[in-house]
């Protein structure tokens, strides 16, 4: 898959655009699985895998840096505002089930699939 940096600024914008409210009841917990990596290539690579099918848990243990890697990513379930920000905001506002990403922080680049919220 070709580095796209119009792609990511489209996905970008788009997260900072989701409303962290979905109708008139907001998510207080999610449970979410990520694949953690330090190059966005690579969790551009790892995306496109998922994509064509490819077990995240799998891909977790092979490549995230993230100590929850060795638990295929799972990263349990957790509160709103617990984890950083654009993290949080994504977690609590993307589709479930579908792998999301790369999302870019401070620990790296992520790809998120929330499993639920509550």
């Amino acid at each position: 898959m070709k580095y796209n940096k119009r792609k990511e600024r489209q996905r970008d914008s788009i997260a900072s655009s989701i409303p962290m409210t979905q109708g008139t009841i907001m998510a207080k917990t999610a449970a979410a699985l990520h694949i953690l990596v330090k190059e966005e290539k690579q969790a551009q690579d790892i995306l496109a895998q998922l994509e064509q099918g490819a077990d995240f848990e799998k891909l977790a243990k092979k490549h995230s840096i993230c100590p929850s890697g060795k638990k295929g990513g799972h990263l349990g379930e957790f509160k709103q505002g617990a984890m950083v920000p654009a993290f949080d905001k994504v977690v609590f506002s993307c589709p479930l089930i579908t792998p999301y990403g790369p999302l870019h922080t401070q620990f790296g680049y992520h790809i998120i699939k929330v499993l639920y919220r509550n």
